[in-house]
């Protein structure tokens, strides 16, 4: 069985993760396994997030409370889709 793991994400630093945080919780294996980032969406190029990839194994679960915490819009979001069933869950 499997770690499951949360991401959340906001855009600047003035805003909060506490609801995402907060939604997360219930499902997450542990609190530190909860991966956060105060930064732009625009790419994958950020800390928790590369983070939590190099965490996550085959077999883990991945929980966001919103898909667009992941990136922009739909086109990088499935960009981002495809790069963790690939790199991460296969």
């Amino acid at each position: 069985m499997g770690i499951n793991f949360g991401y959340t994400r906001v855009s600047t630093k003035e805003q909060h993760l506490d609801r995402q945080y907060e939604a997360l919780k219930p499902y997450v294996t542990n609190d530190k396994y909860i991966y956060s980032d105060k930064a732009s969406g625009k790419d994958m190029e950020r800390e928790g997030f590369q983070n939590m990839l190099k965490a996550m194994r085959k077999g883990d679960t991945l929980y966001i409370k919103s898909v667009d915490r992941l990136g922009r819009n739909k086109e990088q979001i499935k960009q981002y889709l495809q790069y963790l069933r690939m790199k991460v869950f296969v």
